[in-house]
């Protein structure tokens, strides 16, 4: 059994990945630490799990007693956390912030490289990696939409791409963004043209393409609805469709949990899964390509127990055949 640690499991992703690993083949939680709330039962706090088990939050940190560990911390927390900690050199890391994903942007001296957790694209290198920067989740979306163009080498000119995410993408902690009665019925965007996870999507277009001369135009907003993320992006070419759906297909065709569909895809087909679900259309020149997936798991903490199995060199989908909660 792999030994697991879950470092800030109060969380939205840390209580998704207790319900993750509960159930996993071949993993076992050794510890769930949240100082703020040790000594209670998890499912006080993540209370879907009521039934499920009696594990406690921990303020220990028995790194000693386990093969891997999760940083489920918010964004910059975990370079603060290794400059205050020593992790044994034989514990794995998962880091599911954004503080390792983009090359040279490495804000301390770290004992191994962080390794970029797109499995379509990393596969390899994820396995022989010590450490792992999960991606982030509207980048997750917007990669998948994007790289199979990229290796068509397609993205000549800029991209427009318009993302919107469920609540819960902005966490556990309440907000004035966040509060149900402003949610609801509602609609915003946020950090157009500025949002963070821009860099790793470039990062990740360049590697695939090999260049990367065009701006990734992104529009994020704010849905009324609690998980999810559905993305539109459109591309300027004239390869005809035909080809590039060959090629989308030929792309994904050994990737365990993105699928190119020929039908037009809802978001209800992926929440509660790990997958990825691609689709396009031409329309004259204008390539239209959206992308769906559950910004909990294969935007968050699937795609993290997805790198971890490949890290152990176990079954990729192991703990992640989920049925979509599409009725």
């Amino acid at each position: 059994m792999i030994k697991v640690g879950i470092l800030g499991a109060a969380g939205y992703t840390g209580g998704e990945l207790i319900r993750l690993l509960l159930n996993h083949p071949e993993a076992e939680i050794v510890f769930a630490n949240s100082e703020s709330n040790a000594g209670n039962l998890v499912s006080d706090i993540h209370e879907g799990l009521l039934g499920d088990t009696d594990l406690r939050f921990t303020d220990a940190m028995p790194f000693e007693s386990i093969d891997v560990v999760f940083f489920c911390f918010g964004h910059g927390k975990s370079a603060q956390f290794l400059r205050e900690h020593t992790i044994p050199e034989h514990v794995k890391i998962i880091d599911l912030a954004q503080d390792f994903r983009v090359k040279g942007e490495i804000p301390i001296p770290i004992p191994h490289p962080f390794v970029y957790g797109l499995p379509e694209i990393n596969k390899a290198d994820i396995a022989r990696a010590q450490c792992v920067a999960n991606p982030g989740c509207f980048a997750t979306a917007i990669q998948v939409a994007l790289l199979p163009a990229a290796h068509l080498n397609l993205l000549k000119e800029d991209v427009s791409v318009n993302a919107i995410t469920g609540s819960t993408g902005a966490g556990q902690k309440p907000g004035p963004t966040t509060h149900f009665s402003w949610r609801a019925d509602n609609l915003s965007i946020y950090k157009p043209f500025q949002h963070q996870h821009i860099a790793e999507i470039r990062q990740s277009l360049t590697q695939v393409q090999g260049y990367l001369n065009a701006d990734i135009d992104f529009i994020p907003y704010r849905g009324n609805f609690a998980r999810g993320i559905f993305c539109t992006a459109v591309v300027r070419t004239p390869a005809p469709i035909e080809d590039v759906v060959d090629a989308y297909k030929d792309f994904y065709a050994d990737a365990a949990f993105t699928h190119y569909t020929d039908k037009p895809i809802d978001l209800k087909q992926v929440v509660n899964t790990n997958k990825a679900l691609v689709h396009c259309e031409k329309y004259g020149q204008k390539l239209l390509i959206t992308s769906a997936i559950d910004n909990l798991l294969k935007g968050a903490v699937g795609q993290a127990v997805q790198n971890m199995n490949l890290m152990f060199g176990i079954d990729e989908t192991a703990g992640l055949r989920l049925k979509a909660s599409a009725f």
